[in-house]
This record gives structure tokens, C-alpha cells and sequence, in this order.
């Protein structure tokens, strides 16, 4: 009698291949057997008109500190994901010394805007350096598997501290120290290095990332770690400047450790080389030999509209600055005062340094690029739904329109801004690289940008938008699985999931793909001291096991703990199998 049967189903493996219809028996964490009659089960699942695909590998999140504390792993479990990778754009909480633990709070909370109070109240630092803070992820269960990455800016304050934090030069002997804690953290478990080389990310105190402006002798030196150790991927989110040269120093560490470098590839006004450019860099250093993966997001990334949330296009206004601080009841008191609200429209942007006026700025005016989010949004929309447009059409004012629009459902609804990926007014650029073996789906941020951004649920847009309802230049289903299962694990060594075969481990989804649905975010404070986050959820996801043990039916989380703390690669299993060729 197996553990678990998953019948009557149609089976997309990940592979690429063809779907076909079998059941799924399941013992322990592992898939035993796919065909027909399977036999007695203690526990059947119920799969007739949906398609079982193996649970998604979601390899850019920002669990880091929420790993500690929380075991439902929301958002992203709830769309899916069975798997995540933390410990990206060179943030973590490791390795950490015993002063430094606030720093590294108000670098998170500035990089990844997660709330340095639910950080602070959370973790239990119960680690210092890197194998102590997996040991310590090992003392949670929760419903996903997570794998970490060493990050940059932790291990440099943690060699060099203030010198390291104020991104000055190494020495010989510290790029050698660092790049022993990254073969440290390597050999314990971790499953690559990450740093950040953007302006964008700074810390709560406007401070670049350290490592932002690290030499190609510091990278590749500290790189040079995962050829110690026979694996690794080495992950960056960079400005890509071209006197920087990213992606020779890129090519000629990946060509001499063997192993691969992932880089974000961003559609962006503010990026110095076009999307096009970037992946033909990539292309050439790859043709020589090189490794080099670009992450690639599925939407437009920007921000996310809201009274509540952490930006809104009047959130530097003197009146708006005015009630910021105030319980939300008495701000939605004020905001529907006529008074207040013309007040409030005819003032100018107060002064602010840097990056901070120029978004501002952009925010009270870029009214073309803003868009209001209703039910069934459509996060690939057209000039003519537009706020300007739409207010064009009703002869108002486009900020005032925009006040409107913010104040219905009880002053609970959104604007959407995309900034990155949506200079062209669509999202058509993608749909070559959503099928290109050099790209890979990432981005989705999980964990982080918890007032700004809810991209973790980019695997049910991946089915919503790419694979069902686009206009043109769809993504077909076996594709996009395997695109977000196989593909995701394999670069990071996770050959034992991925797929729906035998032996592989037990990690599914059933999807009913026509109830697919992005429901309407909204703001939650549930993080530890009352912290504010985005959610959303999603329906059409009829189970998803992990490990063999079912978490969430129809998006409920059963309290099943299944998942751990991936330590290394995974060999995929010596004896698995599919019941039918695949043809991808």
C-alpha cells in the first residue's frame, strides 16, 4: 500500500516532453511508481481535470531572516513553490558578528524594504558564522525546502567591518579571509555566493552595499572559492556600467572555476546597456567558453501603488508627510476631507536627496506609466488603461484621478508602476528569452520588498498570463514547467526534484490551469512587532505536496512541516525513470 496516490490527473514532468495522463504513488519523500491501477493508497488525491507537475524551484527570494521564524513560508507557498533559494544580491544574516547584527538588519531593511522591527524582533541570532546560521535554519520546520547562498556584504563587514561596510579597498590578506568564509559556508551547505553591484540597493541609512564597487580582483578572488569546492553558483545584481566590464571578469571567472555565473537581466531606463546588449555580452563571453545564466523576471517589476503601502504618487507631498505616521483610521479619515484632499493635490514635492527625489518625482507625474489595479488585472496593460489616459477620457486632472482611484474599496486599492521591464508598454522583448536555455525565471523577490513589490507570486502569473491568457506569444505548459522545475533546480545542483519521475523526490503541484487566479493584494501586518508586508494569494491550485506530505488544499495550509534546510547538491536519483519518452 503506497503513502500516496495522486490519480486521474494529466502529468506535465518537467522534462519538457508531451503531457499524458497517469497516477502518481508516493512512499515517504519519494515518487514510486506513475502509470495506471496503481493500487491501495493510505492517502488519495483527487487529480481528474487538473495537470500534476512537479512543485516549483523558486531560486531568487529573501527568506533569509523570516526562515527563522516562520513555517508557512507565505507568499511564495502558497503559489506553488516547494523550493527557494535565499541569500541573494549579496544580503544575508551571515556570517554575522555579535556588533554587527543591527548593521546587517538596516542593510536588509534598506535593500530588501523588510521591516528592520520584524527583523529585530524575529531573529534570535542564535549564529555567527555561516555553518552556525544553517545549523540554526535547521532548527525550524517549515513548509518549503530552503537553500542558501553566501552573501557578500555579510562576509565583508564581518572581515574588514567599518572599511568593509564603507566599501573601501581590500587588502591581499582580506580577499583570502573572505574567500575562506565562502568556502567555509560552501562546504557547509550553502549553494553559491551572491553580491550586488547597484546603486539601487543601499542600506536603511542610504549606504551602497559593501561590495558595490569591488574590484574584479576582489570577485573573482572570492569566486574563486566554488572552484575549491566543485560547485557554486555566483549570483549579482548589477547597474552593469561598461566601464566595469561585468561581463569579461563574469566570463573569466565562470571559464577558470567551471562554474556559473547568474546575473540580472533587467529591462531598464536606468541600467547603462540595453536588454538586447546585455544578453549578446552574455552570449559572446559564452561562446568562449563561459557559464554566464541571465535571471529573467516575468512581468514588469516597479511598485505597488497604496495608501498603506510603502509609496504612493503623493507620499512626498508636505500634506501626505503631514499624517504618514498616524493609524490608518485617522489618515482614511483624513483622506476623504474635499479639503484636505485639494489641499493636498495642489502642493509641490518637498526636497529630498538622490534617488529618493527623482522617484518622487516620477511618482507624481508619470501618470502614463501608472495603472489601476481591479479585479482580474491585467499585469500586461495598455496606454489606453492608463491613469492618464483614463483620466484624459473623463477630462480630470491625472492625480486627482489617481487620489480617486486609491480611496475606493475603502481606501484599499491599488496602482500598478512598473518601472523595470516596461519601457516598450508590453511585455513582448520576453517571450524570446522565456524559451532561451541561457536565461532562467528568477526575480520573483520572495520575502522582500514587503511594501513595495509582491512578485512572489510570479509562478501562478507564469501560468495565468504566459500560459493561458496572453493576447500573443503564449508560453506553452510543458515549457513553463519546466522552465520554473527543472530548469530552476538544475542550475543550482538540485538534480533530485524538479521532475515527476521515479525516485525523484516528491515535490507536487495539482493545478486546475482554467481556475488559475491572481486574487488582489493587500496590505497584512502579520511579520513579528506588527510589520507590514504585501500579500496575495491565488486559487486553481488544487494540493501541492512537499516531500510527499500534503501542505496546502486549495490554498490552505494544512500545518504539515515537511521541508528542511538544503546542505550542497543533489544527485539526481541512479535509477529514475519516466514512463514515456521525453521529446524536450
Amino acid at each position: 500500500m503506497y503513502d500516496l496516490l495522486i490519480h486521474g490527473g494529466t502529468i506535465v514532468d518537467g522534462s519538457g516532453g508531451e503531457t499524458y495522463c497517469a497516477d502518481v504513488a508516493v512512499n515517504g519523500d519519494r515518487i514510486v511508481a506513475i502509470g495506471q491501477d496503481l493500487g491501495a493508497a493510505k492517502e488519495r488525491l483527487d487529480a481528474s481535470g487538473c495537470y500534476v507537475t512537479p512543485g516549483f524551484v523558486d531560486i531568487h527570494t529573501h527568506y533569509d531572516g523570516q526562515a527563522t521564524w516562520d513555517q508557512e513560508m507565505a507568499p511564495s507557498s502558497w503559489h506553488g513553490v516547494t523550493t527557494v533559494v535565499m541569500g541573494n544580491c549579496g544580503v544575508g544574516f551571515a556570517p554575522a558578528a555579535p556588533d554587527r547584527h543591527e548593521w546587517l538588519i538596516g542593510l536588509m531593511e534598506g535593500v530588501e524594504d523588510i521591516p528592520g522591527s520584524a527583523l529585530s524582533e524575529g531573529m534570535s541570532w542564535n549564529w555567527e558564522s555561516f555553518p552556525e546560521y544553517l545549523d540554526a535554519l535547521e532548527g525550524l520546520a517549515r513548509s518549503v525546502d530552503v537553500a542558501t547562498q553566501v552573501p557578500h556584504g555579510a562576509v565583508r563587514a564581518y572581515v574588514m567591518g567599518d572599511r568593509g561596510a564603507a566599501n573601501e579597498a581590500p587588502t591581499d590578506t582580506d580577499i583570502a579571509r573572505m574567500s575562506a568564509i565562502v568556502e567555509e559556508g560552501l562546504r557547509a551547505g550553502a549553494l553559491g555566493f551572491s553580491t550586488s553591484r547597484t546603486a539601487l540597493h543601499k542600506s536603511i541609512d542610504g549606504e551602497l552595499v559593501p561590495g558595490t564597487t569591488a574590484t574584479k580582483d576582489e570577485l573573482i578572488g572570492i569566486g574563486r572559492a566554488m572552484g575549491r569546492v566543485g560547485y557554486g553558483v555566483f549570483e549579482m545584481a548589477s547597474d552593469l556600467e561598461r566601464e566595469w566590464k561585468e561581463f569579461e571578469w563574469m566570463g573569466e571567472l565562470s571559464r577558470e572555476t567551471g562554474m556559473p555565473v547568474s546575473f540580472t537581466a533587467l529591462q531598464s531606463p536606468l541600467k547603462a546597456l540595453p536588454f538586447d546588449e546585455q544578453l549578446a555580452s552574455m552570449r559572446a563571453e559564452n561562446a568562449k567558453g563561459a557559464n554566464i545564466i541571465a535571471q529573467i523576471a516575468m512581468r514588469g517589476t516597479g511598485l505597488l501603488l497604496n495608501w498603506q503601502a510603502s509609496f504612493n504618487p503623493f507620499f512626498n507631498k508636505p500634506s501626505w508627510q503631514a499624517i504618514k505616521d498616524e493609524p490608518w483610521s485617522q489618515q482614511y479619515s483624513r483622506l476623504k476631507d474635499p479639503d484636505f484632499k485639494a489641499q493636498l493635490l495642489a502642493e509641490d514635492n518637498l526636497p529630498m536627496a538622490g534617488d529618493l527625489q527623482l522617484l518622487a518625482d516620477l511618482l507624481a507625474t508619470a501618470f502614463t506609466m501608472q495603472y489601476e489595479m481591479g479585479e482580474g488585472f491585467d499585469y500586461e496593460p495598455t496606454h489606453e488603461q492608463s491613469i492618464a489616459a483614463k483620466a484624459a477620457a473623463l477630462g480630470m486632472d491625472p492625480a486627482e484621478y489617481a487620489y480617486d482611484v486609491m480611496m475606493r474599496a475603502d481606501g484599499s486599492a491599488f496602482i500598478y508602476f512598473p518601472i523595470l521591464n516596461y519601457t516598450d508598454g508590453n511585455l513582448d522583448f520576453l517571450a524570446p528569452v522565456l524559451a532561451s536555455d541561457d536565461c532562467v525565471n528568477s526575480l520573483s523577490d520572495g520575502g522582500a520588498h514587503c511594501g513595495t513589490i509582491c512578485d512572489a507570486a510570479a509562478t501562478t502569473f507564469m501560468l495565468e498570463h504566459w500560459v493561458r491568457d496572453r493576447r500573443n506569444g503564449r508560453l506553452s505548459l510543458e515549457n513553463a514547467i519546466k522552465r520554473q522545475c527543472h530548469d530552476t533546480a538544475s542550475l543550482y545542483g538540485l538534480n533530485d526534484r524538479g521532475l515527476i519521475a521515479t525516485d525523484y523526490l516528491a515535490d507536487i503541484n495539482i493545478i486546475d490551469l482554467p481556475a488559475i487566479k491572481l486574487n488582489k493584494p493587500w496590505v497584512a501586518r502579520d511579520l513579528p512587532a506588527g510589520g507590514k508586508r504585501l500579500l496575495q494569494t491565488a486559487e486553481g491550485y488544487r494540493a501541492t505536496v512537499k516531500s510527499g506530505v500534503v501542505t496546502f488544499k486549495n490554498g490552505q495550509f494544512q500545518r504539515a512541516t515537511p521541508g528542511g534546510v538544503i546542505r550542497g547538491p543533489r544527485p539526481a536519483p541512479a535509477t529514475a525513470s519516466h514512463p514515456v519518452p521525453a521529446n524536450g
